[in-house]
């Protein structure tokens, strides 16, 4: 494949669901290929390419006769993605535990748990602004107890369960940074941090698991209350989750 084909590919995946998750293509839109290739500026192959990557990752389903629509999501799908990243980081978490081969092979996530306790307990309490490093961090944080578990089939289904926008572990942060709930929702998430990297520094696995699962069922909380808020939709995609069906 050429180089221009493979721009034109990744433009035309990177533009679709670009689409998608500024609500631009709503759940239940019919999407037509003329349209969105022109809207794209790419040719009709390379979308096609693009249609077929984000029905794999579940944002688009197939429709009789053909062609796509924008799928939609009740809550109680979005609550099973969340549960289900849990369980992936809760696996990666007691292999990282059972895998341990010292301080230096958990440099990085001790790391990473001292540069968020900065963000956390600085002499300032955490505000809006902390939003952006705190997400770099806790995204960081995530993604090494798969480095640590050293599973690339688990690894490789962490990164399916991510390509649904709500199912990222920060997703459900960016509807609390400007409110109240802000400040104590990043002080338990960085304690339970603590908790499960003490877990993984004692080779305890299953207590590493029970943590890490435990971690992921925060994001639900913070769903929730975005609901009951009315907050939903600062987050990306919102648009795909179907309120009504929570």
């Amino acid at each position: 494949m050429s180089r221009a084909a493979v721009s034109q590919g990744l433009a035309a995946i990177l533009g679709l669901r670009q689409l998608i998750l500024d609500g631009e293509l709503r759940a239940g839109d019919r999407l037509s290929e003329v349209r969105l290739a022109a809207r794209l500026d790419v040719s009709r192959t390379p979308l096609r390419l693009a249609l077929a990557q984000l029905e794999h990752e579940g944002l688009l389903e197939p429709v009789a006769g053909g062609g796509f629509v924008v799928r939609s999501f009740s809550g109680r799908q979005v609550v099973d993605a969340i549960n289900l990243r849990g369980v992936l980081e809760g696996s990666a978490a007691r292999l990282a535990a059972e895998r341990n081969s010292g301080p230096r092979a958990l440099g990085e996530l001790i790391a990473c748990v001292a540069k968020l306790d900065r963000v956390v307990g600085g002499p300032d309490q955490p505000h809006g602004d902390d939003f952006e490093l705190y997400v770099e961090l806790n995204d960081a944080f995530h993604n090494e107890l798969f480095v640590l578990a050293g599973s690339d089939v688990l690894h490789d289904a962490f990164e399916r369960v991510l390509a649904l926008p709500f199912a990222q572990p920060s997703a459900f942060l960016l509807v609390q940074a400007d409110r109240d709930a802000f400040e104590p929702t990043l002080m338990t998430g960085n304690a339970q941090h603590h908790e499960i990297l003490a877990a993984i520094e004692a080779g305890n696995g299953e207590e590493a698991e029970r943590l890490a699962r435990e971690h992921a069922h925060l994001a639900v909380v913070n769903m929730e209350d975005a609901l009951k808020t009315g907050s939903l939709e600062k987050l990306p995609g919102s648009s795909l989750i179907s309120v009504e069906t929570t």
